[in-house]
Formats: structure tokens, sequence, C-alpha cells
């Protein structure tokens, strides 16, 4: 029996731990911190409950094939609810818009917006859902060893059928016009973790997923799945061992012979790495097994950062649902403060979930939580006194919105910004989501899943392919644990 490790119990390492040990494999998995799922961690306090990462349920089938390799289904460890509208955006006072999940509703909805749009929406969507067949179904799943992997003449004219090399933003200001419409389509691209300027066309198939596939939430909240991949490591024998922070590796021979953690020593045969990509290379490794220098890790595009607030309310919320973007700012205006001259944002964009909206588990009786989000360029200084301005600016323009008072219901508050993801995840740079989608980063110019250097070590999630976002780090898992052990579907 091979034995492995498995550091970081991320959707990645949770889903590579499950299958390896469903094969035969000895798996111990190393968590650094008290629970396991990363940055799906939950936090309960006072009666309320808040995922502190992601929150948006898309791509529900990716979930379905996850536990179906192991026998199961979704409907086995979680009640999977859609909502009814998917989002709200707030484009201004009295002026919003809801994303119905119908499809004949969001038509009307174009139609209205933009009369004469339908044929093009039908169009538009036609083509995020072949981009999203090929993409989700063939080429996320390519370990993007090589460009070899790539290069066939299918490939190379599925490439420019699905429009790898130009822009989102050029491809759906190509097929409408009004600004309301163009900022629905582009919204998606916020979780790539760049412009839609410089994100591939190809992921128009986010907009497949989120228009018609629909926005889902697990009742119980994200933490509902990492419990039940937690439950499923657990049948197939995975020994998980929390608050084992790894500190360093020993290589022999280009071999990892042991992994030193604050708890003591483990060795295995084969290493996998669902931790933070740079740490584990830069700070773990020995400098003479590592692949890439410290310059490439400062050139990379980061996805962003973010500055969340954790919040108990005393009261209900009006004018508000599950989840909400405020998008009555220039997205352009903050995009520049992410991407082109990094600093924290004068007039943020910013979103909120309210998940006891839609489950009443999540707070007490007759209360609120709220969670607010600001995405931030990575690597930025964070202080105290920037969270509270930030707070106050976009506290006063969700008052205003919303037409209520918020601020004196707060009961309980908590922020977390790029300080805490750098000390809870050595989190490069403070990074909510990993590295940036775009086309210089996209497949085989990834950080490699394997490595060079080091015979026995392999890496998975958010920083190596796939890419960024929950449903691509289980397919990251299924590709290392297929990878490592020549497993079959």
């Amino acid at each position: 029996m091979k034995s492995v490790i498995v550091i970081g119990s991320g959707f990645a390492g949770l889903t590579a731990a499950a299958l390896l040990a469903r094969n035969g494999y000895k798996v111990t998995l190393l968590e650094k911190n008290d629970q396991p799922g990363g940055r799906a961690r939950v936090w309960q306090q006072d009666g309320f409950t808040f995922d502190m990462g992601p929150s948006w349920y898309w791509m529900p089938e990716v979930f379905e094939e996850t536990f179906g390799l192991f026998g199961k289904k979704v409907s086995d460890f979680y009640e999977l609810i859609r909502l009814d509208p998917g989002y709200r955006i707030y484009f201004g006072e009295d002026d919003l818009m809801d994303v119905p999940a119908g499809m004949k509703e969001l038509e009307a909805l174009f139609e209205k917006l933009e009369p004469g749009s339908v044929p093009n929406l039908r169009k538009f969507l036609a083509q995020a859902e072949y981009k999203y067949t090929v993409g989700v179904g063939d080429y996320v799943h390519r370990p993007s060893h090589s460009i070899t992997e790539f290069i066939d003449l299918k490939v190379i004219r599925e490439s420019f059928r699905i429009q790898m090399f130009s822009s989102i933003r050029s491809h759906i200001r190509s097929l409408f016009s009004h600004p309301k419409l163009i900022e629905l389509l582009e919204f998606p691209v916020l979780f790539l973790g760049s412009t839609p300027a410089n994100t591939p066309a190809l992921y128009s198939m986010m907009n497949y997923a989120d228009l018609v596939l629909g926005t889902w939430y697990p009742k119980g909240g994200m933490v509902q799945i990492v419990k039940a991949l937690v439950k499923v490591c657990e049948d197939n024998g995975v020994d998980i061992r929390l608050n084992h922070e790894v500190t360093g590796m020993t290589v022999k021979n280009g071999k990892i012979t042991s992994v030193e953690t604050v708890a003591g020593s483990f060795s295995a045969d084969v290493v996998i790495a669902n931790s933070d990509y740079q740490h584990t290379e830069q700070v773990l490794l020995p400098e003479k097994y590592r692949v890439y220098k410290p310059e490439y890790w400062e050139s990379r595009t980061m996805s962003p950062s973010s500055l969340l607030f954790f919040i108990g309310l005393d009261k209900k919320l009006d004018n508000m649902v599950h989840h909400t973007l405020f998008f009555d700012e220039s997205f352009d205006r903050h995009a520049e403060a992410i991407y082109g001259t990094p600093r924290w944002p004068d007039k943020p964009l910013f979103y909120t979930s309210v998940s006891s909206k839609t489950d009443s588990t999540v707070a007490p009786e007759g209360k609120e939580t709220l969670v607010i989000l600001i995405p931030l360029a990575p690597g930025l200084k964070d202080s105290d006194e920037e969270r509270e301005k930030q707070y106050k600016m976009v506290m006063d323009r969700l008052e205003k919105l919303t037409g209520q008072n918020v601020r004196d219901h707060v009961v309980l508050k908590r922020s977390y910004a790029m300080d805490d993801f750098t000390a809870d995840y050595h989190s490069f740079k403070g990074n909510a989501y990993g590295l940036a989608n775009t086309l210089p980063q996209t497949a085989v110019f990834k950080p490699k899943l394997k490595s060079k250097k080091v015979k026995n070590l392999w890496y998975t999630g958010q920083l190596t392919v796939p890419g960024p976002g929950v449903p691509p780090a289980l397919i990251s898992g299924q590709i290392v644990a297929r990878e490592v052990g020549k497993i079959k579907g």
C-alpha cells in the first residue's frame, strides 16, 4: 500500500485525499487550522453562523459528479435550494435589477432594457453552453503538463471556436449595448480574478453557469460541502490531522523523505500540496528544489484579495435578497484600483450575502446574518483604520440604496482582510481566490501540477490548474488524484 500526505484540507485537498484513499492508498491529511475546509471555514458566534469563504454555489453538476465518484449524490449530504432571484443588482437609488431563475423571465428582462436583444441573448447563451461543454467537459480536466496536450487539429479548431484568444469584454459588447446588461454579463468575471478586457471570451461559459444552470444554496451554508467531503474522506480511511501546520520538508536525492509539522514529522511515498503554492515552494522547500524564482511569483497576476465584514443584526433587512451586488459606482474605476494602480478604492463596488433570507438556521429568530465583501488589490498595506474607512463608505451607500438603518442594529461585527488571509492560509500577498485566469495564466501557463525537481511532489488547488473557484478546486483534486494514482473516471 503506497502512502500519501496531503497538505491542506481545501476542496482540492479533500477531494484528492478521498479519491486516493478510495483506491487503496494510505492517506494522511495535514491541516494548519482547527477545522477543515481551507478558506471555506465557518465562524459561529452568539447564534449566528457565517461562511468565511465561498458563498456562491454555481455549476451544480460538478458537485454531483464529484460525489458520484464515491457512489453518492449531493442529496445524501445536504439540501440544495435554487435561489430566485439568483441575485439583485443595485445600480443606484430606486434603480435595481433582479436576475430571475427562469429563462422566459430573463428574456423579458433583456427585451425591456434593450428591445430586440433576445436573439442575441439566445446566441450568446448557446455559444456559452458550447464553451461550457467543451471547457468543463474536456479542457479543465486536462493536467496541462505540456502544450502537446493541446496540439491537435481538433483542439486548435475548438480553441478558436470557443474564443480562447479574444476578450470577454469585446465579445459581450459585440452583442449588447445597454450598460446594465453589459455589467450583468461581465459580473461573473469578478470570480476569475481579472478585468473583462484581460479575460478570454472562453469564460462566457460562466454566464451559462450563472443564467442557465442557476445560483444555488446548500442549506446550512457552504460548510455543508466541506462536511460532506470530510465524511467521504473518513469513510474511505483518510487520517485527518487538524492543527498540524507544516513547517518544512526534508528532501534527499530529489525526493521528499519527511514533512515536518508543529506536531511532529510525517513520511510518505507521495506528497500533494493543497497549501498555498508560493508558500510551499518558497518557504517549505529547500532552495535548491524550488522550480520558480521569487521574481516569477512577483510577476504573476493574482486574483483580488477581499475585505469582508461578518455582521449580526438584531432585525430583519428590507430590500435585500440572499445575494446583492452594489454597482452604483464605476466598475472600471474600481478595477483600476485593483489591476492598474493598486490602492484602496475610494468608491468601492461591494457585494452582500444575507443567507438568513434563505436559511433560518444561520441566525437567531428575528435576526439576520450580513456578510459584506469588497474586492481589493492583493498586497495592499492592511490596517484597522482603512478597514473602518471602507466600512463607513459602504454602509453609507447600503443604507441609502436600500432605504433603511442598518448600523444601529449591529450586535456582532468582525472584519477579515489581507493580513488575515496571510496569517490563516499563508496566502501569497493576501489574495482571496488564487491566480487570475488571464490568457497568459491559462492551462499550461499556470504553475505546474508536478514539481520538476522533486520526484514525489504534486500540487493542487487554486494556484494551479484549472484555476480559482469551488468547482475548479474539486476538479483540480480529481486531476491530481488521477495523475498520482492513475484513477479512472
